[in-house]
């Protein structure tokens, strides 16, 4: 695992996830004011679609600059997903408890996460970008959980 990639989950494991939840401390995202508008939001098909399509688009990337590293995908899935669990497992433990999320939401949580990581992973061949947008809320205690407008226009929807 690269540097990078170590250092990123140092970093969102350091923070308290979800504890600014619904504060509206910012001007650059839609802040939600409720966990079910945010469920709502995280398990809409547009949502899954668009992280999807981020996710692809970055692959996109890597074959255009490397596809020998592009080869090297699913294995370091492989090796950074069960940290990824665990790390995610571990920081929404109580918010589930307290709230009574649904496994919709660890599914969300998890898959920004990973694909996080993959950003950083291979960081050297594409820089970092959806992703580490959605990085960003999670380190300010937000849950980025949609987008408002047509992408890539537009801007993060939050809780």
């Amino acid at each position: 695992m690269k540097p990078a990639t170590i250092a990123t989950l140092q970093e969102l494991d350091a923070v308290e996830w979800f504890v600014k939840v619904g504060c509206r401390d910012t001007d650059v995202a839609e802040v939600l004011g409720s966990w079910d508008g945010a469920i709502e939001h995280c398990t809409s098909d547009e949502w899954k679609d668009l992280t999807l399509e981020a996710a692809n688009q970055y692959r996109e990337r890597l074959m255009e600059r490397s596809p020998q590293r592009l080869a090297e995908w699913n294995s370091i899935v492989d090796m950074v997903k069960p940290l990824i669990i665990a790390l995610v497992a571990r920081k929404i433990r109580d918010v589930v408890a307290a709230q009574r999320l649904p496994k919709g939401f660890e599914d969300s949580v998890q898959w920004d996460i990973l694909h996080l990581c993959m950003e950083a992973e291979f960081a050297d061949v594409y820089p970092p970008g959806f992703y580490g947008g959605m990085a960003y809320w999670y380190l300010k205690g937000h849950f980025p959980c949609g987008w408002r407008g047509e992408f890539p226009l537009g801007g993060p929807i939050i809780f």
